[in-house]
C-alpha cells in the first residue's frame, strides 16, 4: 500500500481547512462542476444550493438558496442558479447538493464556489 499524505489542517488556520473529499483536489473547473450537476440529475437527485459567510461554514447552517430544485433536469439552468447565488453572495462560499429522494438523505455536497478567506 502506498503511504497516505496529511493534510495539515486546522481550525486555527483558516486557509487550511478542507469541506469535502473534492476540496483535497485542484479547484474544479465550470465543466468539471457541469459534470457533477450532470451526474446529479443522471441519478434523479434533486438538486439545491446552499450559501454561507466562510467564517461560519464550519459552525453553523448554510442558508438555502431559494427551495431544492425538485425535478430540474436542466444542467444550465442548476448552473444559472448557482451562478446567481455566487453573484448574490460574492463573499460566501457556495455548495452544491443533490438529494436522495429515496434515501431521503444527501447523495453529494460539493463546494464549488469559495468566498474569500480572511486568516
Amino acid at each position: 500500500m502506498s503511504e497516505m499524505q496529511d493534510y495539515q489542517s486546522s481550525l486555527s488556520d483558516a486557509t487550511s481547512r478542507k469541506f469535502e473529499t473534492f476540496s483535497y483536489l485542484p479547484a474544479m473547473d465550470h465543466a468539471r462542476i457541469r459534470k457533477q450537476v450532470e451526474y446529479i440529475v443522471s441519478r434523479g437527485w434533486n438538486p439545491a444550493i446552499e450559501h454561507t459567510e466562510p467564517e461560519n461554514a464550519f459552525d453553523h447552517y448554510w442558508y438555502m438558496w431559494k427551495l431544492p430544485m425538485f425535478g430540474e433536469s436542466d444542467a444550465d439552468a442548476i448552473l444559472a442558479e448557482a451562478e446567481a447565488c455566487h453573484q448574490a453572495h460574492p463573499e460566501h462560499h457556495v455548495r452544491l447538493i443533490g438529494y436522495d429522494k429515496l434515501k431521503q438523505s444527501q447523495g453529494v455536497s460539493m463546494v464549488i464556489y469559495r468566498g474569500p478567506i480572511k486568516a
